[in-house]
């Protein structure tokens, strides 16, 4: 689903972001990439993340930046307007809530644990692999949601609120807001094969120490 509104949130964070910094580049879901003169900078881009969640009302979507410089992410925003919760992260400085401070959960044991993931019906391979992970993983935790945002998933691991977040078939833009933000509270995020290119390869798994290692373990499992 692509709305109206997805389109002329994206014109607006574009038309902002290049009168602040007209010499950064861009890559925007909905309108591509591009290209800025600085080749240092560039801006990742989701209007509205959660766009199904948009269309029916459900106030679970967000407005995710992220912000690369020498293709390392060094801050990123993810706001979702409904609730009024603004996350902000930048490297080294932490990430916040509002202007609190939010640190990872500490829960040690899978079987305590709520995780969150996303699930596809497009008839896809990996759909139906998610749907193995799921028989896999759900006995062995407290519990597994699916908000519909991904971003707002990463940023609520980070707040605390989830424990571990996996998911595949993704987009930068999907990854690079909540990637930084989950770093910044403590947390550890990698690609399936337990790598650091979860934007390029679309996929994340991401935990605090105790649990990443332990959700990573248990995706690879499953085949």
């Amino acid at each position: 689903f692509v709305s109206t509104a997805d389109k002329r949130a994206e014109k607006i964070v574009m038309d902002e972001l290049m009168k602040a910094r007209p010499t950064y580049s861009l890559l925007m879901e909905e309108g591509g990439e591009v290209k800025g003169t600085d080749g240092i900078h560039r801006w990742i881009i989701d209007p509205i993340d959660g766009t199904n969640n948009f269309l029916h009302a459900i106030p679970l979507f967000a407005v995710a930046i992220a912000l690369e410089r020498n293709d390392e992410i060094v801050g990123s925003v993810i706001y979702n307007p409904v609730m009024d919760e603004l996350f902000t992260a930048e490297k080294g400085n932490g990430v916040w809530l509002n202007n609190r401070r939010l640190r990872i959960a500490s829960r040690k044991h899978m079987a305590d644990a709520l995780l969150v993931t996303g699930i596809n019906s497009r008839g896809r391979d990996l759909d139906a692999l998610q749907l193995r992970q799921l028989l896999h993983i759900t006995p062995a935790v407290s519990g597994i949601r699916r908000s519909g945002s991904i971003s707002i998933d990463l940023a609520w691991l980070a707040a605390g609120r989830f424990d571990g977040v996996w998911e595949a078939g993704l987009a930068p833009w999907d990854i690079a807001p909540g990637l930084l933000m989950v770093r910044e509270a403590g947390g550890f995020v990698t690609d399936y094969a337990g790598g650091n290119d979860a934007v390029e390869k679309g996929e994340v798994v991401a935990a605090n120490e105790h649990l990443q290692s332990a959700l990573l373990k248990a995706i690879q499992t499953v085949k």
